[in-house]
């Protein structure tokens, strides 16, 4: 996987926090949308999170990501959501 830039990564960051955060929480513990902490995503497999990110969940409000990052930042924001998000 692909690192992304220090800048991007800022970029990501904020994106969590903001655009995921109105649905899944501010603090990303639920909401609208079910919390995004570790222990919510331990059971679960992250190319399947990546695939939900990059493409969203169909007859749910998870809107697909696919036009505002790549499947590589979506696999890099997992990966940082299933360690603990950043602030």
């Amino acid at each position: 996987m692909a690192e992304p830039s220090a800048a991007r990564q800022k970029e990501l960051i904020h994106l969590v926090r903001q655009d995921c955060g109105s649905c899944h929480g501010m603090t990303l513990q639920g909401g609208l949308g079910p919390a995004l902490l570790p222990a919510n995503l331990a059971d679960k497999p992250a190319e399947s999170l990546v695939a939900t990110i990059v493409h969203g969940r169909p007859g749910t409000p998870m809107p697909p990501w696919h036009r505002f990052l790549a499947e590589d930042e979506a696999r890099w924001i997992v990966a940082k959501l299933m360690a603990g998000f950043p602030e």
